[in-house]
């Protein structure tokens, strides 16, 4: 009888559960103003925590060298913020300037683009109805795709340029937290349950161990790509060569499928130039994963995640289909989170079952 009530609590906990679910999806036009509000306040302190959690060994290290905290602090923090700042006001002008001048010619690329599928086409037109049709619609698919992908582009610029206020007081709130790192850790060490204190203690540890140098170490590796790909483009005359850079660091934060999402636009504007430019890129994007997968992530990245290729290739393929291309670049790190989660789970009831534990 007790075990017939258990069940019937736990169903109406879960009926209630759905009950409250479905009111609070109801009275979305109530909350979901304040939760735009909340985010636009929360979220230059979450870029700012990263961008802490960025910097905060390199300042831990000079510090250990006898270096005052406070002077460790502006220095990592002048040349992070002051690069960045010299990188944007050098950088955006020329970005912009490549990206009009895409805009511009976007027609041109349209047409040629035409011509390829034209192309296509009749060379496929011989081919069996449902082979053909496939290609037809595979077509469509992409070119679906790549309207989505500049609409949303497009729309990132712009939310950017919203935001530019709020992106203002980033440096500021960063500096803060690298300054007054150690009371922070304290009042949350205070803040957290006694019983929680030490288990906690570990859990953040490991994922700091497990997450936080393959973070590091990717950001270092996109942005060494990006540069290389950036000055190769630009000795070997191809358009557009900070556009297809930023593009191809920013894709090669994506392990295995990023370079190939990065390599389309540039081949695609290759083939608008020529030939022996398609065969040029071709040979670069070559030469970059030749270097990224040789030396730069062995060197920098290394196996910090300390997982199989197959496991990190199945968390791409369910990230992509569950949240497309933040799906592909956050899949990693929450797969490195989970394991962890379940390393500690296992670790925290196998004490709870061990005699040795339980008393018996």
């Amino acid at each position: 009888m007790d075990i017939r009530l258990r069940w019937y609590y736990r169903l109406g906990f879960l009926l209630l559960l759905f009950i409250v679910i479905f009111i609070f999806l109801k009275l979305q036009a109530i909350w979901m103003p304040v939760l735009e509000i909340l985010f636009a306040v929360v979220i230059p302190f979450i870029i700012a925590a990263f961008i802490t959690y960025l910097l905060h060994p390199v300042v831990e290290k000079l510090h250990e060298t006898g270096m005052h905290r406070g002077i460790a602090v502006f220095i990592i923090y002048f040349f992070f913020f002051g690069g960045i700042g010299i990188a944007l006001y050098k950088g955006i002008p020329a970005f912009i300037h490549q990206l009009r001048d895409l805009a511009e010619n976007a027609p041109q690329f349209a047409d040629q683009y035409r011509v390829w599928i034209n192309v296509i086409q009749q060379k496929t037109s011989t081919w069996p109805d449902g082979l053909q049709s496939r290609i037809d619609e595979g077509i469509i698919a992409m070119e679906g795709a790549l309207d989505i992908l500049l609409t949303s582009v497009i729309n990132s610029l712009l939310n950017v340029l919203n935001y530019a206020v709020i992106i203002a007081v980033i440096p500021f709130i960063s500096f803060y937290l690298l300054k007054d790192f150690t009371i922070m850790k304290k009042a949350a060490w205070y803040l957290t349950p006694r019983k929680w204190r030490k288990e906690g203690v570990l859990f953040l540890r490991d994922i700091d161990k497990s997450l936080g140098s393959y973070i590091r170490g990717q950001l270092l590796v996109c942005a060494a790509i990006g540069t290389i790909s950036f000055f190769l483009f630009w000795v070997f005359g191809m358009r557009y060569p900070l556009l297809l850079g930023l593009i191809i660091g920013i894709t090669n934060v994506i392990p295995y499928f990023g370079p190939i999402i990065g390599a389309i636009p540039a081949v695609i504007i290759a083939f608008t130039l020529s030939v022996k430019m398609v065969a040029v890129t071709v040979v670069i994007i070559i030469v970059l994963q030749f270097i990224e997968g040789n030396i730069l992530s062995p060197l920098i990245v290394g196996k910090s995640l300390h997982m199989h290729p197959l496991l990190i290739m199945l968390a791409l393929l369910a990230g992509g289909e569950a949240g497309g291309i933040w799906g592909l670049i956050f899949a990693v790190p929450i797969l490195a989170v989970l394991k962890v989660i379940l390393i500690h789970a296992k670790k925290h009831f196998s004490k709870r079952t061990d005699p040795k534990f339980t008393g018996s």
